[in-house]
């Protein structure tokens, strides 16, 4: 024989083994999955006809859902058999009822952690809009409570010092049936994220804005109608600032777009000292077109902008009804907003400074407003 094929130790046997992967050959490899099931035949699927039996761990989930509906007097979460809605929850898929992580909310099924209120600003993804909101410092918590926001917890840290703000917290939540709730300082701050809370806290349903076609209705029958538009402004601590202004200075509103741009968050509630609760804010789908609506009802929008045609002291229509435009943090007014403004107006500066700050440019043009306002009357 040739080669080693007389060595002491040669193999006796062939080299080739079973292939990776099938757990042997013939009768000792693994069985298959089947055929891929099409749409109709997918119980968990929006196109499944109902006409295919159900999965034996399926139809024991869509029972239980059935039964606990029926002893909480509701309708259940899932189609009825034969429909083709046979899940609950968002979309659906891999099998589980409602989707990845429908149960949990999570990814992959595993739990969120995320069951108390919405008190960390700034998140890059967007909170639902149904998470309450958690009030934070004595003078947003107390001017919340004196507009009877409706509340369904008041959280006070143990050992807070007791003022004349702290009392009237208590004793005005106490006497609307709000529980007040003692826990640790870590704790509070474990719930507002690190914003400075001084010891309160609030929690209360997401922030009711106004409707816009009434806060443009309500400013007009006043005899001096003035509202505040915010172009893009990103930062709640901006928008809770330029609330306060608007309050101070006697404006009858403040609306901003719904998209790119900052909502009534804790910092914005915080950043207002409590005049959120007594300036009607609004959230318009598009901004040019709610400006332009202001047009047709007699307002006179004008926009601030540092390179602005009209200076802020001349500006003689202040005393009529008026829009104020304040523009972004960055870039300032976009440049529809601009053509849609009837007047941009500068504010004159004794030394060279870049710009102001958004909210601080709009306290100073509503301060003048207000000022010319008054020599009028």
């Amino acid at each position: 024989m040739a080669g080693n094929s007389q060595r002491r130790g040669r193999r006796l046997t062939s080299k080739a083994g079973a292939p990776k992967g099938t757990g042997g050959k013939n009768k000792d490899s693994l069985a298959g999955r089947g055929r891929t099931l099409p749409a109709d035949e997918r119980p968990w699927h929006k196109g499944y006809s109902g006409t295919e039996k159900l999965p034996q761990r399926t139809a024991w989930k869509q029972d239980k859902e059935r039964r606990a509906a029926a002893e909480e007097g509701r309708a259940p979460k899932i189609g009825q058999p034969g429909s083709k809605d046979t899940t609950w929850g968002r979309g659906g898929g891999r099998g589980v009822p409602g989707g990845r992580g429908a149960a949990t909310g999570g990814r992959g099924g595993k739990p969120t952690g995320r069951s108390g209120p919405r008190v960390t600003p700034g998140r890059k993804s967007n909170p639902s809009k149904d998470t309450p909101e958690l009030l934070v410092g004595r003078n947003p918590v107390l001017e919340a409570l004196r507009a009877n926001v409706p509340a369904t917890a008041l959280y006070t840290a143990q050992g807070i010092d007791m003022d004349d703000r702290i009392n009237e917290i208590i004793r005005t939540a106490a006497d609307r049936g709000i529980a007040n709730l003692e826990i640790s300082r870590a704790e509070l701050d474990r719930m507002t994220g690190g914003v400075l809370h001084q010891g309160v806290g609030l929690q209360v349903p997401p922030f009711a804005y106004q409707p816009f076609e009434d806060m443009v209705a309500a400013a007009l029958e006043q005899q001096a109608p003035l509202l505040v538009a915010l172009d893009g402004v990103t930062d709640p601590r901006n928008l809770g600032a330029v609330i306060r202004s608007a309050a101070a200075f006697g404006a009858q509103g403040v609306f901003v777009p719904e998209r790119r741009a900052a909502g009534i968050t804790a910092t914005a509630w915080r950043t207002s000292a409590g005049a959120a609760a007594r300036v009607p804010v609004a959230q318009v789908t598009n901004l040019t077109r709610s400006l332009k609506a202001c047009r047709d009802a007699g307002f006179m929008v004008v926009g601030l902008d540092a390179d602005g045609d009209t200076d802020l002291y001349n500006l003689e229509a202040a005393v009529g009804p008026l829009v104020v435009v304040v523009g972004s943090e960055g870039r300032g007014l976009s440049r529809l907003v601009g053509e849609t403004c009837d007047l941009t107006v500068s504010i004159p500066m004794i030394s060279e400074v870049e710009s102001l700050n958004a909210s601080v440019a709009a306290a100073v043009a509503l301060a003048e407003v207000a000022r010319r306002r008054s020599v009028e009357q």
